[in-house]
C-alpha cells in the first residue's frame, strides 16, 4: 500500500483508517516539533501530487477487507499537509460514496483562508486543525511557515470555516517547554481559541522524534497551567505507539519502512508491534533495510528511534 495504512489506534479517533494524499514532507509549515523531520524545502503550491484514483482503488480494497466495527474513522493525514493536494475534496465525496464510517481531517489549517479548501472539507465529519500561538511571533517560532502561511491568514481561515462548517471542529494544541507553555503565551492562545469557537481543544506532547534536538515537552506545571487557561473544552490526548494493524504487510521490512515512514518509532515499540515475527527478523529486516538506504536512527527525547531515510533530522550535538 503506498497510500493507506492501518487501522492504527487512536484515543480521539478509535481505530483509524490512515489515506496519506501527500508525499512525505510536502508542506507549508516547517515544525520544530515535527516527528517527520524538516521539510526541505517548504511548498506552499496546491495539486494532485498522488493519482487520486489510485488512492481510491487502495481504500477501496482496504475498506473490502474489513468488517463492520473494525474501522471507526477513515482519516485524512498527511506525511505533510494534506490540504495541499488540491484533490482532497474529491477523495472525501468519493469515500463518502464508499461507507458510512466518518471521515477525519488532520490538517495545520493554513490553506483553509482559501475558498476552495474550505468547500473541500464541508463533506469530512471531523477536521482538526492546528492552534499551537496566540501571536505571530510564537506562531513562527513553532511553525517556521511559509512565507504566503502567515498567522493573520490562519486565524482568519478559521474563523471563516468556523462560520460555514457543520462538523466537529477540533483544534489540536502542541505545547511546547518554554515556548508556548508560559502565562503570557497560553493567555494569547486562549483568546485566539475562543474567536474560534471550536468543539474541542486537544492538547498534545511531543513524544515521537522532534524535527530539532533542543525541543522538549513542557513538564507537570506546565501542562496543568495550559489545560487550566484553555479551559474546559480543553484536554490532555497522549498517542497510542502500539496497536498499529499490520496483517497487509507480508514482511517484517515491508512493515517498518510502511509505519515509520508515517510514525517514527523506537526498536523496542517496532519489536512489540511486529511480534507475529522472530526478533531476529525484525533486527535483520532493519538492519537490512539501514544498509539499502531506506531507514535511519535518529536520538530524541533520551530515545533511538526509526524514522524514513529522506526524513531531514539535524544530528545531536
Amino acid at each position: 500500500m503506498n497510500y493507506v495504512y492501518g487501522p492504527i489506534p487512536s484515543r480521539r479517533l478509535g481505530k483509524s483508517l490512515g489515506i496519506d494524499p501527500i508525499p512525505l514532507k510536502t508542506c507549508n509549515w516547517n515544525c520544530v516539533y515535527c516527528q517527520l523531520g524538516r521539510s526541505t524545502p517548504l511548498t506552499n503550491e496546491r495539486r494532485e501530487y498522488a493519482p487520486r484514483q489510485a488512492i481510491l482503488d487502495e481504500v477501496t480494497a482496504v475498506l473490502a477487507r474489513h468488517a463492520l466495527g473494525e474501522i471507526d474513522f477513515v482519516s485524512f493525514v498527511g506525511s505533510g499537509e494534506p490540504t495541499l493536494n488540491s484533490e482532497l475534496g474529491w477523495l472525501i465525496r468519493e469515500v463518502k460514496r464508499l461507507t458510512n464510517i466518518p471521515i477525519a481531517v488532520i490538517t495545520n489549517g493554513a490553506l483553509l483562508h482559501l475558498p476552495e479548501v474550505r468547500a473541500a472539507l464541508q463533506a469530512a465529519d471531523v477536521v482538526m486543525p492546528t492552534l499551537s500561538a496566540g501571536s505571530p511571533a510564537v506562531y513562527r517560532r513553532i511553525h517556521r511557515p511559509h512565507p504566503e502561511a502567515t498567522y493573520e491568514r490562519l486565524v482568519e481561515g478559521m474563523l471563516a470555516f468556523r462560520a460555514e462548517y457543520r462538523g466537529r471542529l477540533w483544534i489540536e494544541v502542541m505545547l511546547l517547554a518554554g515556548i508556548n507553555d508560559t502565562s503570557e503565551a497560553l493567555a494569547d492562545l486562549a483568546a485566539a481559541i475562543r474567536r474560534v469557537g471550536p468543539d474541542e481543544v486537544h492538547v498534545v506532547i511531543p513524544d515521537r522524534p522532534p524535527a530539532e534536538t533542543w525541543v522538549a515537552p513542557p513538564d507537570d506545571e506546565g501542562l496543568m497551567r495550559a489545560i487550566a487557561v484553555l479551559g474546559p473544552i480543553a484536554h490532555v490526548v497522549h498517542p497510542y505507539t502500539n496497536g498499529i494493524d499490520v496483517s497487509d504487510y507480508a514482511t517484517p521490512a515491508e512493515a517498518i519502512l510502511g509505519i515509520v515512514t508515517r510514525h517514527p518509532m523506537s526498536e523496542d515499540q517496532l519489536s512489540h508491534l511486529l511480534a507475529r515475527w522472530p526478533a531476529p527478523e525484525i533486527a535483520a529486516a532493519l538492519a537490512a533495510l539501514q544498509a539499502e538506504g531506506l531507514v535511519n536512527p535518529v536520538d530524541r527525547l533520551s530515545t533511538r528511534f526509526w524514522i524514513a531515510a529522506p526524513s531531514v533530522f539535524p544530528a545531536a550535538k
